[in-house]
């Protein structure tokens, strides 16, 4: 086989397929492979047919088909498969040669694989891939880490497959976000701060249901005019959008019909545990997973809803346009919160792992393409730019200001949704978060001296700072029971 091909995509599901489609439209020669020869055959009997692809049936027939160096992507699931399908790989190529893993695959895992890889003399790329199955055949956001010496190999072909943005619509959402796992912990990141994006905006749509009545018609007009302004994102675009599907086999509209029960994949709960192991308060995201949990429970939600008893929405008194403003205002400072949030468990990840980490390019990689696209991210990579070394996005001048602005509206709509029974998990761990950051004090020295007196634990003292720890015996200084 002549050594035509300029890259193979293994893994000819929806992403892998599309990726291919991709590079293809691009200009490139892709080299096609699947495990099960069917698939190989009816993509190129199909999507492939006539265009600059060459069918591969075996491993050696992909290497055989690539220009050295080798650029081989795995489209495969995450897991044991990308060890079993990297050490079939391995005996077929040469040193330099790049193996790439473009799955939604744990930051761990390519960081073990990037050095196990490198061991053998080629290099490796885990790289995050957003946007869906449009995204993977249009322009994804990507995000690649690993061999730093891959990234010159691979580069023209991602930036010409990736989103673009900027005026002249020229700059790709894809650039090196740094070594071994990097890639793959900054895509965990955005899908984290996907989980809580989503759980929000079902949020502000259930209180403008069950608050206001609003019909689907109004909700899509409303989130047609959040999408105008400073709440443009892909996500509002394609909540409003979901408002005007009616139900092709029935009445109504078609979210109507779906039952409520949330599915995961799993990046959320990464984030989330992650975030516990750096002591990083990632509380939107962990109330965002555990939202789609309970969620999950539907049948015993149902047994539930006939034994509890709580407030059910009433006719709301007050103005129905003040109160979506409100609602609109409160789901801006969340959002806020949850960016914020992400940036500091990146920025503590990166200490942790001694990562070189970019967070104004991370913004802007997150641009175009992606699930959480959004004209904000812009804000965040001026902020970033001003300020590389900022603790919190809350702290930055924009971001600080349209909180303020925002904290009675966001108040209001949670003492509404608080009084009518109406659950608000993340809008209220959104400002229990911006209150406790904002806090110079905090009730945590209570909780230090019951740990100490239980656990002897020590203790810090605001009047010594620098000595201690100290310890006291408060069994014995206690004001002993009247009885």
């Amino acid at each position: 086989m002549t050594a035509t091909c300029d890259i193979a995509v293994i893994g000819l599901e929806v992403m892998g397929r599309n990726l291919a489609l991709n590079m293809e439209s691009r200009g490139f020669t892709v080299a096609v492979y699947n495990r099960t020869a069917e698939k190989t055959d009816k993509f190129m009997e199909g999507p492939g047919k006539g265009k600059r692809f060459v069918a591969c049936h075996t491993l050696e027939e992909v290497v055989a088909a690539l220009k050295t160096p080798r650029k081989v992507m795995m489209m495969v699931k995450a897991g044991p498969a990308v060890d079993t399908l990297i050490d079939a790989l391995l005996p077929h190529l040469s040193p330099g040669d790049v193996i790439i893993d473009g799955g939604n695959t744990h930051f761990a895992d390519t960081e073990r694989r990037t050095a196990y890889v490198e061991s053998k003399g080629l290099l490796y790329i885990g790289t995050g891939v957003s946007g869906g199955e449009e995204g993977a055949l249009k322009g994804p956001s990507m995000m690649p880490g690993g061999s730093e010496k891959a990234w010159p190999l691979v580069k023209p072909i991602f930036q010409a497959i990736a989103a673009k943005v900027g005026p002249n619509n020229d700059i790709p959402c894809c650039d090196w976000v740094g070594p071994r796992g990097a890639g793959h912990y900054v895509k965990m990141v955005h899908n984290g701060i996907e989980y809580g994006d989503m759980q929000l905006i079902c949020e502000a749509y259930w209180l403008l249901k069950h608050v206001l009545g609003l019909n689907y018609d109004e909700l899509y007009d409303v989130f047609d005019r959040w999408y105008q302004g400073e709440l443009n994102s892909y996500l509002i675009e394609i909540t409003r959008d979901i408002f005007s599907v009616r139900d092709p086999e029935g009445d109504g509209y078609l979210v109507e019909k779906i039952l409520d029960k949330a599915g995961a994949k799993g990046t959320g709960k990464w984030m989330s545990q992650l975030a516990l192991d750096l002591g990083v308060p990632s509380t939107l995201v962990t109330e965002a997973v555990h939202a789609r949990n309970l969620s999950a429970i539907k049948e015993e939600r149902v047994r539930a809803s006939a034994l509890l008893t709580g407030p059910t929405p009433q006719h709301y008194q007050g103005d129905r346009e003040q109160f979506i403003e409100d609602v609109r205002q409160a789901l801006y400072a969340s959002k806020i919160v949850s960016y914020a949030q992400g940036f500091v468990q990146l920025r503590e990840a990166a200490k942790e792992h001694q990562w070189p980490l970019n967070y104004g390019g991370i913004a802007m990689l997150w641009r175009g393409g992606c699930i959480i696209r959004a004209v904000f991210l812009e804000r965040i990579k001026e902020a970033f730019d001003e300020r590389p070394d900022l603790e919190n996005l809350l702290l930055a001048g924009y971001f600080r200001r349209a909180v303020e602005k925002a904290q009675q509206p966001w108040r209001r709509v949670i003492c509404t949704a608080v009084e009518m029974g109406i659950p608000t998990p993340a809008f209220s761990t959104a400002i229990a978060y911006y209150d406790g950051y904002r806090s110079a004090v905090l009730p945590a020295n209570l909780l230090q001296a019951q740990r100490d007196y239980f656990g002897a634990h020590t203790y810090e003292r605001v009047d010594k700072p620098g000595q201690g720890p100290f310890h006291s015996d408060w069994l014995a200084l206690r004001r002993p029971p009247k009885n």
